[in-house]
């Protein structure tokens, strides 16, 4: 499957895992596809279906897609704008991003928002408590070479094209918002940030959103997948086997790049949590049975080779 990848980057992106979820889904029926938490989108715009909601609590992802969707953003204007850009980045050895970053805060460019996803440290989305874009400078004033332009400028063209088939609908709001909307010939995929785990995303999450969503998705009646964490070599997600427990499980290995040294990239089971039954997926309480018997946890794929794995980028 040739998987099209976002322009805006963030830990956490489902690039990798576009193909088995996708393959998870190619059989199911539904009238519109929703998402509450769309981040940088990549699973729609895969996925692309017909019709789609697609909404989430940060507005510069929003603003970003709908300047796509008008053409406000163009590929030929990414070019142009980056090349600049980078330019003054490399002049000031790096430290024009802060200046990009300040400018960005103040006036909320979706384009400067771009820039900032593509040169900052480890393309993190951290924001303060104020809403302030704060993540650091990746330390490479060279980022905008002309092979980096040309790729960016790609994936704005092919997610320009995508969202322009479709009839897509993009949403700044709250996820709760985004849950009365839904109706139950509906599908709806859910990535909400993960549980008990380092959080990279506009807003928190807790057990008390978990709780609400959970409810949200059961009493609409819709089908839904969500994704989320199973296990890592330390713990297991214990709110799959409580929140979640009645929903069926398919598992896959997966590694994370979450920090700037090889031993902070580690494998974890990925986890698609639904209502309805999947190729491989398995009942939750077998999931359990497995983890206390200290059986395999996977359901469908094998482990990864890990020295790919290692030479995974965000780039």
């Amino acid at each position: 499957m040739k998987v099209f990848v976002p322009p805006i980057k963030s830990q956490g992106i489902k690039t990798k895992l576009v193909d088995w979820i996708s393959k998870n889904m190619q059989t199911l029926k539904y009238e519109r596809w929703v998402e509450p938490f769309m981040g940088t989108g990549v699973v729609a715009f895969n996925v692309q279906p017909k019709k789609a909601l697609l909404c989430d609590s940060n507005p510069h992802l929003i603003t970003f897609y709908k300047a796509l969707q008008s053409g406000e953003i163009t590929s030929g204007l990414v070019r142009k704008f980056l090349t600049e850009e980078g330019k003054k980045l490399l002049i000031s050895n790096g430290e024009y991003y802060y200046e990009v970053r300040k400018r960005f805060n103040s006036e909320k460019n979706p384009l400067d928002f771009l820039f900032l996803s593509r040169s900052c440290f480890n393309g993190m989305m951290r924001f303060n408590k104020k809403g302030g874009f704060n993540v650091p400078f990746c330390k490479k004033p060279n980022r905008f070479a002309q092979a980096l332009i040309t790729k960016i400028t790609n994936q704005v063209e092919n997610i320009s094209q995508i969202i322009s088939f479709g009839d897509y609908t993009f949403k700044n709001q709250d996820f709760k918002e985004t849950l009365k909307e839904i109706n139950s010939t509906d599908f709806i995929y859910s990535d909400p940030p993960y549980i008990g785990r380092h959080v990279d995303y506009f807003d928190s999450w807790s057990e008390k959103e978990e709780i609400i969503l959970n409810k949200g998705l059961i009493n609409s009646n819709a089908q839904f997948i969500l994704s989320t964490w199973l296990s890592n070599k330390y713990r297991t997600n214990d709110y799959v086997f409580s929140v979640w427990k009645e929903c069926f499980i398919t598992t896959k290995e997966h590694f994370y790049h979450v920090g700037g040294s090889v031993n902070n990239r580690n494998a974890v089971y990925e986890a698609l949590l639904s209502n309805i039954k999947l190729n491989d997926s398995i009942s939750n309480s077998e999931m359990k049975s497995r983890i206390e018997l200290n059986k395999s946890q996977l359901t469908s794929e094998k482990k990864y080779d890990i020295p790919a794995q290692l030479l995974f980028s965000i780039d």
